[in-house]
């Protein structure tokens, strides 16, 4: 064997004895103690689990409960939605009955009839301000004016030579719109001129 080799070996063996005293001055785990450290361990996952099982739980019941909440408020909104105006409208019904009431307790005198006519228009009017604080006007166009089918049902078409094709000649029933969506289109009979 050669000095260098020698030398290769020693040093080799310098090495691995150095490594066993460095490992000897290391403590030895005990494989208890290993086992016990990873047990603590695993208790701590599964109370983590446990929890966030217990979190999503309640966090489901939580929102099955919103759920049926906004649900239950959204039926009561479509229930009572039209509370208000119909409140507002109750005054024009009374107006109505006790005029109905004092024509017929006073039909045979004409001065009766006369007041009758009175609290009716006023009622009318009293109705349609009514409406309108609500968003809903009337659709009632004049003879002449050009016909538009998104507010306007044609129910007749009649030839007038003093009017264009295609205009109103005559309202059968007025429509109304609410807030600019037609609630009811104005019946109309429009001109067809050959």
């Amino acid at each position: 064997m050669s000095n260098e080799e020698m030398e290769k070996n020693a040093q080799a063996a310098a090495e691995v004895s150095e490594a066993m005293e460095m490992a000897a001055e290391e403590p030895m785990l005990d494989v208890d103690t290993v086992l016990n450290a990873q047990s603590e361990e695993v208790a701590q996952l599964a109370e983590q689990v446990a929890a966030l099982k217990d979190q999503v739980i309640r966090e489901r019941a939580e929102n099955e409960n919103l759920r049926k909440r906004q649900e239950r408020e959204l039926l009561n909104a479509h229930k009572f939605a039209n509370e208000r105006i119909v409140k507002e409208l109750l005054p024009v019904l009374d107006s109505l009955v006790l005029g109905l009431k004092a024509a017929q307790e006073s039909a045979d005198k004409p001065e009766a009839m006369a007041q009758f006519i009175e609290g009716s228009e006023l009622t009318l009017k009293m109705l349609r301000e009514n409406l309108a604080k609500h968003g809903v006007e009337e659709v009632n166009p004049a003879s002449g004016d050009k016909f538009n089918p998104d507010v306007h049902e044609a129910v007749a078409m009649l030839p007038n030579p003093e009017l264009e094709n295609n205009t109103v000649m005559h309202v059968a029933q007025i429509g109304y719109v609410l807030n600019g969506r037609t609630v009811r289109a104005a019946q109309v009979v429009i001109v067809k001129n050959s």
